[in-house]
């Protein structure tokens, strides 16, 4: 493909997109294509010969449209808000499109240098001081991940980079509530620490960390000749959004030498709007932050906002300085290979760049507090419509809810759940996720695509209602 045949297929991806985007709410929410289906319509050897453009472009429409969950249609209520705003998918398609790679600053000046404007202005949007440096990782995951090898790192004295695993003289411990996101544990585990040196701390009526009850688990686990090594705080968990009280766990963490790492994937978002920032209070107390713009803001897939406060030991842990990438700007410049597991690294600051340029942080508030209303709208309907029960404090944009009519209870109640919310997605007409909570089923429901308005969440009240008492609309 030579640049004059990109230009005239470039024109027909963006028109595609554009009429998908355009059209995304005339399709079922949901997939609804059998296991392995897609796999079977599709060649099972390459093709020998190159083949147009247009039969790939083709086959988006009658083979893949179908196989894809539209995170980008209005009544999409499930996991969390994926928006891939428009401006931020042109600004990954430029990145893609220059193709060049982050190894060192020489290889790409412009890289890292936008990324460290873009991660400075997302600092001062969400109110932190400068203390903190950014950096851009893939997802909240590695964050996490990278989070706990410095934690293991300062614990140790850098036993890691001397002894290995052997070099730690006691167990190494991790503590993290019952809420918090399943990367946590993999990141215990990747980074070492072992499953059996997690511990799970107690959660209050509000699904948040206890203080007392950290401090119990450190105490015992110094009494049995264990190391307390790092506490992960939850900002906004994933099946309630729960806030654990991050002032009181970073007094414990500076109390015991432990590393605080905040877990803010989703919630971080809401702190660019003041009014949402009491529900991070100590923030600054921590460690380490991890933060989605890919989520709530608007951001296209994937870019997780790390920051740390300590950046000189960061890139200690993490530093790799082999002779064919050092060059005469090292001491003078920011190497982010030296800032996460990767050598290599995308333009990817060019995306959240794009968004906030083309945005304006005025019109990324006014969408987050849009948001914010028609939760606490629907959370007002639930509460007051006779069976239906709202289950966690609605403090942002999503709701947890379950219908309890009378004579249900235990594994019926279950079955209930699992029922309506099933028939729901199956319907195509929306889609939520369904979530364990205290043991018990309930339905997820999580407001935030770029398109969905008023109307799309009363529709979607009006359904589930529907749905618990049998009324189908016509056509089904």
């Amino acid at each position: 493909m030579n640049p004059e045949e990109f230009r005239r297929l470039g024109h027909r991806v963006v028109d595609w997109i554009a009429d998908y985007r355009a059209g995304a709410e005339a399709r079922p929410v949901m997939s609804r294509v059998e296991p392995g289906s897609i796999k079977a319509a599709l060649p099972a050897s390459p093709p020998a010969q190159g083949e147009p453009f247009e039969a790939l472009l083709a086959d988006l429409d009658r083979l893949l449209l179908p196989g894809l969950s539209h995170w980008q249609h209005p009544r999409f209520f499930g996991y969390f808000p994926s928006n891939g705003s428009l401006a931020s998918v042109l600004g990954d398609f430029l990145s893609t499109g220059l193709g060049v790679l982050g190894l060192s600053w020489q290889s790409s000046p412009a890289l890292t240098e936008v990324e460290e404007v873009a991660t400075d202005w997302m600092r001062q949007m969400l109110g932190l001081s400068p203390a903190w440096s950014g950096v851009i990782q893939d997802t909240a995951s590695s964050s996490t991940l990278v989070a706990l090898v410095c934690a293991r790192e300062r614990a140790t004295e850098y036993a890691m980079v001397r002894g290995g695993l052997q070099g730690a003289p006691q167990q190494l411990v991790v503590y993290a509530s019952p809420q918090a996101h399943s990367s946590v544990e993999k990141a215990a585990l990747l980074a070492g620490f072992g499953r059996e040196q997690v511990r799970t701390i107690a959660v209050d009526g509000r699904f948040a960390m206890r203080p007392d009850a950290l401090t119990a688990a450190v105490h015992a686990d110094r009494a049995a000749g264990r190391h307390p090594c790092a506490v992960v705080g939850t900002c906004g968990s994933t099946a309630t959004t729960a806030f654990d009280p991050l002032g009181a766990l970073a007094a414990i963490a500076r109390e015991h030498g432990l590393w605080f790492h905040v877990d803010a994937a989703m919630a971080g978002s809401a702190m660019i709007l003041p009014e949402c920032r009491p529900l991070w209070d100590g923030i600054e107390g921590a460690d380490s932050l991890v933060l989605n713009p890919h989520k709530w803001l608007g951001v296209a897939f994937d870019c997780s906002l790390y920051y740390v406060r300590d950046a000189q030991h960061l890139v200690r842990v993490m530093s790799t300085n082999p002779s064919y990438l050092q060059t005469a700007a090292d001491g003078r410049v920011k190497n982010y290979r030296d800032w996460g597991i990767p050598l290599g690294r995308r333009f990817r600051a060019l995306k959240l760049w794009a968004l906030i340029r083309e945005q304006g942080t005025d019109a990324l508030q006014a969408r987050l507090r849009r948001d914010l209303d028609n939760a606490r709208w629907l959370a007002e309907q639930v509460a007051a419509a006779p069976g239906w029960r709202v289950l966690n404090a609605v403090r942002l944009q999503t709701l947890c809810v379950r219908h309890e009519p009378g004579g249900l209870d235990g594994d019926a109640l279950d079955r209930h759940t699992l029922g309506w919310v099933g028939r729901v997605n199956a319907s195509g007409f929306a889609y939520l996720t369904p979530a364990l909570l205290d043991g018990r089923w309930m339905a997820r429901i999580s407001i935030g695509a770029t398109d969905t308005e008023r109307e799309h969440v009363a529709a979607l009240w009006q359904r589930l209602q529907d749905e618990v008492a049998g009324r189908r609309p016509n056509g089904e």
